[in-house]
């Protein structure tokens, strides 16, 4: 299975797209906002203990404060301030008001909903998870040979008991030899050293460790064996994650290329197509069937449904055909949408058992090779299927999209960001496509746009809306149009009457 790694760089906007045998399997995005607060770790303060829920919510500097449930506490409670050696499971025996402490992100904040924390820290690089304040030794569920499996548990048992901390081995941690997992290590444990000296005389809310920028994490965390090329269009990025990998990861340096190609790198793999798709709540299927994808605060359902599938004159194989390409199609849509949480699944009826198992089979197959982490039950007595998918940032369409307010949030629409993004990508097109600027016509372009869209550019895009089209050879006009909805714009080049 051929892999690549797609990282589009620009000056409003990066962009990564992991790519499998052609097919985009994950897009991942950072804006002005930053990428995911995943990972990173922070001096916090309780603001707020909840008894009834066993929680506490602790200010971190972020827009609201986290979640901390007493199961995420580690015992011995990591914090700045007195603790009591004879803590009960208890929330209020855990933690007090106004108490600091060390809490690590575990999933970003989503909707109305705050960051999700933990104190169970724990700190990754390419190989390895560093636990600073345990000293267990785990390895990867996906690691799946045995006798390799009994080789790293060696391996990194002697490395742990050497620095005296936890070790997890990572997925690619898979054939790496005792060298590399311990430059790893003290890699790692080079960044603990520094959140230990950030803290000491530090004060609540503080961030004390940031993770990876996007480029680098995302090539850390997804490019793996099967990888044949990191491509990435910009020249310093490239630079870094060269750097980078020569000192994390020497195999894949070969690997990493500078991508120079007229035809922008998004384009060129069809994955702006790809993007707008994944927008859609209505997914074909090659055979004629569909999806229908909903997602809620609560949950994702999906809807497998015929629609201009005929099949054979077997009912019961024509539910089964159409069931067996959504199982396989379905996990895909859940990864590159980045859906998480319960999701249910509405297949076709069947009454064959067999029908049921062959379909339950080839969706688990399916999401085998997806990173996060999943779990399927059965089919219920409804004919449903739910399935758990773990949720660490928002989906593609919360990043990307704002509720509609024409429809009361029924549905959503492109905002005003994602408009002004495609604006920017126009306006690069359009430079890139006059190559002899003094032999253009004389005129103007004049783009269109709804007012949030052009509200947005003349105040928190301003200065890169300025760099942009400072980039043509004709003056831009902007027109405000109350018929456009944020998602619309158009420009177009006015040429001078003579």
């Amino acid at each position: 299975m051929a892999e690549e790694l797609l990282i589009d760089v620009s000056d409003f906007e990066s962009r990564v797209a992991l790519v499998q045998d052609g097919a985009v399997q994950e897009v991942h995005l950072a804006r002005s906002a930053g990428y995911s607060a995943t990972g990173n770790i922070y001096l916090g303060k309780v603001v707020r203990i909840m008894p009834g829920m066993q929680a506490a919510f602790v200010e971190i500097g972020l827009e609201r404060p986290g979640f901390l449930h007493a199961h995420d506490i580690d015992q011995p409670l990591l914090m700045t301030g007195n603790s009591d050696d004879t803590m009960t499971p208890g929330i209020r025996d855990l933690l007090h008001d106004g108490q600091e402490l060390l809490v690590q992100v575990e999933r970003d904040p989503i909707g109305t909903k705050g960051a999700r924390l933990s104190t169970h820290l724990a700190l990754a690089s390419k190989f390895l998870v560093l636990l600073p304040k345990t000293e267990q030794v785990r390895l990867s569920e996906r690691i799946s040979d045995a006798a390799e499996r009994e080789r790293l548990f060696k391996l990194l048992g002697s490395v742990a008991e050497k620095y005296a901390v936890g070790l997890i081995g990572r997925t690619l941690s898979e054939g790496a030899e005792r060298a590399d997992l311990a430059a790893d290590c003290e890699h790692l444990l080079q960044l603990w050293r520094r959140v230990e000296k950030t803290i000491a005389g530090a004060k609540a809310p503080l961030q004390v460790f940031q993770e990876l920028p996007i480029q680098t994490r995302l090539v850390r965390d997804l490019a793996g064996a099967q990888t044949a090329g990191i491509f990435v269009n910009d020249p310093d990025i490239h630079a870094r994650l060269l750097n980078y990998l020569d000192i994390s990861a020497p195999n894949y340096v070969d690997k990493l290329r500078l991508y120079e190609g007229a035809q922008p790198l998004f384009e060129r793999h069809n994955i702006e197509q790809e993007i707008l798709s994944a927008m859609d709540p209505h997914v074909r299927l090659r055979s004629g069937g569909t999806l229908v994808i909903e997602q809620t605060e609560a949950m994702i359902s999906i809807d497998v449904n015929t629609a201009a599938f005929l099949g054979s004159k077997n009912p019961a194989e024509t539910a089964l055909q159409t069931n067996l390409e959504a199982a396989a199609v379905i996990p895909r849509q859940l990864r590159l949408r980045n859906l998480g949480g319960i999701v249910v699944i509405d297949f076709i009826d069947m009454t064959d058992a067999a029908h049921q198992r062959a379909v339950l089979a080839k969706l688990t197959e399916k999401l085998a090779s997806d990173p996060a982490k999943t779990q399927v039950e059965g089919f219920s007595f409804l004919g449903l299927v739910q399935l758990s998918r773990k949720r660490t940032r928002q989906s593609l369409t919360q990043i990307m999209c704002s509720p509609c307010e024409h429809c009361n949030g029924g549905g959503m629409v492109k905002n005003a960001e994602s408009t002004c993004m495609e604006i920017f990508r126009a306006i690069t097109a359009e430079t890139a496509a006059i190559a002899h600027p003094q032999g253009v016509a004389q005129g103007h372009y004049a783009l269109t746009a709804a007012a949030a869209v052009v509200d947005r550019l003349l105040d928190e895009e301003a200065q890169l809306y300025q760099t942009v089209i400072g980039t043509l050879s004709h003056e831009v006009r902007l027109q405000v149009d109350t018929a456009y909805r944020p998602d619309q714009f158009d420009l177009v080049f006015v040429p001078q009457r003579s």
